[in-house]
């Protein structure tokens, strides 16, 4: 059970609900678990360029490699998943790159958790023009947003950018939280 409560989005209540419902069915969905995750560990590896998940044998992944893709343009996001979720919208044709992480100064998380010196290390090697930052609107995202800009702003020629905030798209005015509306203002586009 303790495993299962170190995955994302897992806490110790639906850990223990999966533990039961595996304790139960011990032949099937357990066998059938165990059978995916080795599979999934044995064909996937993480791509050593923009930290995503690739197929093993194929890093750089095919985002990095692809020429069609602008290489002066690069989003950071904090996980994999961040990317999968920017892919689906079809508006990014840069390059990626996951920091695995946040800084967490209550998780015992710092800047040596990141892959902050790939990062730069990027930068100087591709070219990059932009770098921006698509990381999560809350304390954490923000305050690792407010270190890296300032690891950049040293730099010469390098735009940094952060995600639009704001009031989603199909949600009311009424549903938004002050903070929400505030970063809506702040944010504001000429029509």
């Amino acid at each position: 059970m303790a495993v299962l409560a170190r995955l994302p989005g897992v806490g110790r209540r639906t850990a223990e609900r999966m533990a039961v419902k595996l304790a139960r069915d011990p032949q099937g969905l357990t066998r059938e678990l165990g059978t995916a995750l080795a599979d999934l560990a044995a064909r996937t590896a993480v791509c050593s360029q923009c930290g995503d998940l690739t197929l093993r044998g194929t890093d750089p992944c095919a985002l990095c490699t692809s020429p069609r893709r602008d290489s002066r343009i690069l989003c950071v996001v904090e996980e994999p998943s961040d990317i999968q979720s920017l892919e689906a919208s079809g508006a990014f044709q840069g390059r990626y790159h996951a920091l695995l992480g946040r800084l967490s100064p209550m998780r015992g998380e710092g800047p040596g958790h990141l892959r902050l010196e790939a990062l730069l290390k990027r930068i100087e090697a591709d070219g990059i023009t932009e770098v921006i930052l698509a990381l999560s609107p809350d304390v954490e995202g923000d305050s690792t947003a407010a270190f890296i800009r300032h690891i950049l702003e040293k730099r010469p020629g390098i735009r940094v950018t952060r995600l639009a905030l704001g009031v989603p798209a199909g949600s009311a005015i009424a549903y938004a939280d002050p903070l929400t509306l505030a970063r809506a203002l702040q944010g504001r586009q000429n029509m």
